[in-house]
């Protein structure tokens, strides 16, 4: 305890002999030029340094619009020197392929393999990247005989793809160079070379390569489409690709994928007493009760909206009526093999459209409820 005291005794002893010695070294005007040291309270603010650079001007929109037809130009120097039968030669080996057709590449044209690679396979090609620094890691494994190499590069220099090319060319993959240098290293060790001709970059040091991706991308996309329209991928095809997006799912799921089944259709006859049926609207969560007979045959519908007519219209004698005297009995249905796009169309249908139909089969047999929620809910 007595050491305790006697540290602090020393360090406010240091503290009064600090703050004296500042106060000594501030100058007249209490600035403390006089001094290398200010002290500062904890909670004084402490001003950010000012620096000597405003703000930027507005970005000229005159320039900004050269720049984009500059950019065009360029653009349309490469489809006005493109040799479309080296295009045309690729697409006729990429169509008779039959193993995996892998895109490589490293920086900037690496991306650009890889969005090629993932637009061809979502439109009915078989394709891969392959990193150059992986495969030459184990991952050349995956490349076999029957398979095409595709190589992208501006320079056709990239060192990587340079290291890359004797070992695929040891699996026996065909190998393709996609460059914009006429004479470059790929033409000279692949099989195969489409040069991509490019006038310059749009960056004023015609460095940053901007334009060349541009036109890159363009040629990897629009193979994919040549590819397509060769193999004459359908429109149920291409869903097949796409289950997760809304036109997968609209050319895909089926009612009896989305449509409810067993307990939870909210069943009655039309003999019940409407009262006695108020849980079972309710408590489904469906909004309606679906009429059926003693087979579960199909009689009609009856929903919140007739509940609000018979209250409106019978009052106190709602206790004594029956289903059946209130109900649609020429209500919408749909089969369970139907698309479920089309059920969504056929409730949105008519001149007063519902939010639900009763799944039936060939005796017109309830055996399912699909509603226009469960339909959104699933992205349609």
């Amino acid at each position: 305890m007595g050491a305790h005291y006697a540290i602090e005794q020393l360090a406010s002893a240091l503290m009064q002999s600090y703050m004296a010695r500042t106060t000594t070294e501030m100058d007249s005007n209490g600035n403390g030029n006089g001094g290398r040291h200010s002290l500062r309270s904890p909670c004084q603010r402490i001003d950010a340094p000012v620096h000597s650079c405003q703000a930027p001007a507005e970005f000229d929109i005159c320039q900004l619009k050269r720049l984009f037809q500059e950019q065009q130009q360029y653009l349309d120097y490469f489809f006005k020197h493109l040799n479309y039968e080296e295009v045309q030669a690729f697409t006729q080996l990429c169509v008779a392929t039959k193993g995996v057709i892998f895109f490589s590449g490293v920086g900037k044209s690496g991306f650009v393999a890889q969005k090629s690679a993932q637009t061809l396979v979502s439109t009915g090609t078989k394709a891969v990247f392959l990193s150059p620094t992986d495969a030459l890691h184990g991952d050349i494994g995956l490349v076999g005989p029957d398979d095409v190499l595709v190589l992208f590069s501006k320079s056709g220099a990239t060192e990587e793809l340079n290291k890359l090319i004797p070992c695929a060319r040891a699996k026996g993959a065909y190998l393709v160079g996609i460059s914009s240098l006429k004479n470059s290293n790929l033409r000279e060790m692949c099989d195969m070379h489409v040069y991509l001709p490019l006038e310059r970059e749009l960056c004023p040091f015609d460095l940053a390569p901007v334009t060349s991706t541009v036109i890159q991308m363009l040629f990897g996309d629009t193979v994919a489409i040549a590819l397509m329209q060769a193999k004459n991928l359908t429109q149920e095809q291409y869903a097949l690709n796409h289950p997760a997006g809304r036109i997968g799912k609209r050319l895909i799921f089926r009612v009896e994928d989305m449509m409810r089944r067993g307990d939870s259709l909210p069943l009655c006859r039309e003999i019940d007493l409407i009262i006695d049926q108020l849980v079972e609207l309710t408590a489904k969560g469906c909004g309606c009760l679906i009429v059926v007979d003693g087979c579960k045959r199909l009689i009609g519908t009856f929903t919140d909206g007739d509940l609000r007519r018979s209250l409106n219209s019978s009052r106190e004698n709602i206790f004594h009526l029956q289903v059946g005297e209130m109900c649609n009995r020429e209500p919408r249905s749909i089969m369970a093999n139907a698309m479920a796009f089309a059920a969504m169309k056929k409730m949105e249908d008519g001149v007063s459209p519902v939010t639900f139909l009763p799944v039936v089969d060939f005796n017109k047999a309830v055996i399912g409820l699909i509603t226009l929620h469960d339909l959104v809910s699933a992205g349609l």
